[in-house]
Parts: C-alpha cells; structure tokens; sequence
C-alpha cells in the first residue's frame, strides 16, 4: 500500500467527500424520537448507496424490531484477515434549538480557534456520522487505489444513541455472517490534534429514569403550600443524597467491585497531556469539581459517576403559574468503570433510591438501557496497527488513554462475536458531542480517511 498513492487520491476527490458528508448531516435521523421514523429509514438508504458507490457487495438493509442495520461487505480472499467496521447512522436530539447558532440539519462549516482550518457545524457531524463515513471513504479510497489488503464488513446501526437495544438479538442471529477478526470503530477522540491517542477502555454506563409522586393532582401553591410535600423538592433532596461532601458516590455497595490502581499505574495514567487551565477555559468555569482525591483525567478515565441528565415537573413556560406540583422527574446516569456492571448497578440505585424516599411520596424508578465497561490491551495486535498507522500520518506516537464515554455493544462484540475493538477514534472532546453546535474539523475529517487505510496495511501484516 502506498501511503503517497493514497494521498493523492483522497486530495483530488476532498470536495466530493466533504459534500456527501454534508448531504448525511441534513437528514435529521433522531432515534429517540419516533416521528423521525422516515428519517431513519431514508438515511440507512443513504448509507446503503453509498458504501454500493464506494465498492461493496452485499449491501442490504437488515430489519430488526427498532430501526435498520446497513451491512455491506467485501471478501477479496477468505484466507486473509477480515475487519469488521462499525459506526452508528442515528444522532443525538438537537435541544435545545435556541442554543444553535446555526440550524443543527443545515450543516455549515466555520472556522474556530481550536479548527482554524475549518469545521463543520452540525448535529452527528462528529458523533458519529463524520467518523463513520470516513470509513466509507478510506474504503473507497482502498479500492480506486486497488490497494485493500484484505477484507473487510460493514455494519451501520441506527439505536446506538438509545441503547442499541436491538442490535443484540441482531450479532446474535447474523453471526456467521458477522465472523471476522477485529471490530474497528472511531466514535471516540484524540487528545488534540497535534497529539494523537487511542482508547484503551471506555466506562460502562446504566441510565435510569426516576418519578416521584406526591398528591393526586397539581395544586394551588397558596392554600396548599406548607402542608403538602412538593415532589420537586423531595426529588432534589434525594439526588443531593446520592453524593457526600467529597462527591464521593454514597449509594451503598457502589464501589464495591471497581477496580483499583497502584501508584505505579495512576503515574503511568498521568503521563497524557493535560493542561488543567485550558480545560477550564474551553469551558469557561473558574474551577474543575469531582471526586476528591483524583485528578481530572482519572475522573474521567478510572472513577465512576452519577449524574442528573435532565430534571423537570410542575410549570415551566413563560411568566408565573404558581402551582404545587403533583410530580417530578429526573433522568440519571451513572458512568461505570471495569468490573462494574450495570445490571447490578441499576439494581442497588432502584433500592437505594427507593429507601431514601419520605412517606410522603412514592417513587418509580425505571432503568432505560446500560453497557459495560471495556479494557482494550495496548500491546495486541489491532492496537499496534492503530498505533503504526496514527504514528506515521500525525508524525508522533499516539497516546494510550482511557475515554470517559460508553459504547454498551464493545462488551456486546467481544461476549457474542469473541472479537475484541479497537476504538479508533478521531473527533476532539471539545467538539460538542450531545451539545449545541456540535461540530467535526475538517482536518478531523481528512486525516481519518488517510489513516485508516494505514490500519489495514498493518493489521494485515504478518
């Protein structure tokens, strides 16, 4: 494979490859939205032609009882190693709207500190379509430069940002025709652009929601104030009890199976670059806050969280309704770290909310969807390709880290299919993932395609 040859071909046809992209981001496929339904569909169709376009055989949309898988392959010698890509076509919601600069579905590329070159601004750009098409290019690219070393299988989901809840019962019905020997995925980020990193784990996660009900309906907060409970109110008293005054996690058993670190492993964990004031410039907060007695990275990396998604209940539109509400809500999630898991989690959390609640109220608490941690061994083989390919278009050798995010089907990969992932990411955390104006640089966008092939040039060496 010749890396200039490559290069070559990926700067001729850049215009096109930026302009398919932007064609991707202007279908709002939101999957936690129902009436996105068409959406979806038309953008799995969208993908299908275009990984037809780029080569593939066997492109089909597979149904399953959520929305669509795009599976496309292409088997150039059985006797070769075969990488299995995934990537997710569905997107985050886009709320709140009001805090776009631009409309989220009418992608538009501007320039920033952090992307002087230029990035593109819209919801999935990054997360994940941006990093998912990159490998419908470099595979394109692979092929018009007859250069494929092996073989490689796509499979494009559409429910990661809901829980991939159907892609399970998928792998596990398709698994013949899943079998390979690496499961490669950029939905993750590097340090910055000028210091390259590859994930060697991601954190698992259980998401719950939680109701808690006080009187049979709203009422009047004048006659009634002082001498009923306020479910608010109680809701904010019980996640405040979720946390001691070191944030240290107070549910009990909640850290009964994380895994602990030596010094030793904790001075290696510090040896990514981190520059704590610009983290909270890009932010702009006056201090960091967390678990005391860890460092942001290692809050990040290594501990796990409890976090309030989203609050609401009684009135919340323009001027004054002044009523006690009947009930209130709360969306939490809780970022896992290895040897968690979260069916056990979910269970402690339901009890442990349950039993703080006073008998004033009833609470319901529902678990939505969760994943478990990964670990990702540096010195395996598809992290040594990922590593030799970053090294030679970045110039420097990546930075092993250890992602905050979650990706619940890594586990899924390695229980069902016995592959283990390399998480293959090139987005920056400061790109608004799940935030307004999310954003992909362009520089983000290019050097993904150029790299990846250099990933199956080595993986396929022996």
């Amino acid at each position: 494979m010749n890396h200039s040859q490559l290069k070559t071909y990926i700067d001729a046809n850049k215009d096109r490859f930026l302009n398919e992209l932007l064609d991707l981001l202007k279908i709002p496929s939101i999957s936690a939205k129902p009436e996105h339904k068409s959406d979806m569909d038309k953008t799995a169709e969208a993908v299908k032609q275009r990984l037809i376009e780029a080569g593939a055989d066997n492109v089909e949309i597979c149904q399953t009882k959520g929305y669509p898988v795009v599976y496309g392959e292409k088997i150039i010698d059985t006797s070769k190693p075969t990488v299995v890509v995934y990537g997710h076509y569905d997107v985050q919601p886009a709320d709140p709207l009001n805090l776009w600069d631009s409309p989220p579905f009418e992608p538009v590329i501007k320039k920033t500190e952090v992307h002087p070159e230029g990035a593109i601004f819209a919801r999935g750009s990054c997360d994940d379509k941006g990093q998912m098409y990159m490998h419908v290019k470099a595979f394109e690219t692979m092929m018009q430069t007859n250069s494929l070393p092996c073989n490689v299988k796509f499979m494009i989901e559409g429910e990661e940002e809901v829980g991939s809840t159907n892609l399970g019962p998928w792998i596990i019905e398709n698994k013949e025709k899943l079998k390979g020997d690496i499961i490669l995925i950029s939905d993750t980020s590097i340090i910055a652009n000028n210091i390259p990193s590859i994930d060697s784990g991601l954190r698992g996660l259980a998401y719950m929601e939680v109701e808690v009900t006080g009187p049979n309906r709203d009422l009047h907060s004048g006659v009634y104030g002082g001498a009923v409970a306020n479910p608010i109110n109680i809701l904010c008293k019980m996640i405040a009890a979720c946390h001691d005054e070191n944030n240290h996690i107070t549910i009990p058993a909640f850290y009964n199976d994380v895994l602990d670190y030596n010094d030793e492993d904790r001075a290696e964990m510090a040896k990514a670059p981190f520059n704590l004031e610009d983290f909270k410039k890009d932010l702009a907060i006056a201090e960091e806050r967390g678990e005391i007695g860890y460092s942001t990275n290692e809050r990040t990396g290594i501990r796990p969280t409890l976090d309030v998604n989203g609050i609401w209940g009684g009135y919340t539109g323009e001027g004054a309704k002044t009523v006690l509400p009947s009930k209130a809500f709360a969306k939490i999630s809780m970022r896992l770290v290895p040897n968690q898991n979260s069916h056990n989690i979910s269970e402690i959390f339901t009890k442990f909310f349950e039993s703080i609640a006073p008998k004033s109220v009833t609470v319901k608490v529902t678990a939505h969807h969760g994943g478990e941690p990964v670990l990702v061994p540096t010195n395996s083989k598809g992290y040594l390709a990922a590593s030799k390919a970053m090294e030679e278009t970045y110039g420097k050798k990546p930075v092993p880290t250890r992602s905050g995010g979650s990706i619940p089907i890594v586990a899924l990969f390695k229980k069902e299919l016995g592959l283990d992932s390399i998480l293959f990411g090139f987005g920056l955390d400061s790109d608004g993932l799940h935030s307004p104006n999310e954003h992909y640089g362009l520089f983000n966008y290019y050097k993904g395609i150029e790299t990846i092939p250099l990933f199956y040039k080595y993986f396929t060496e022996k």
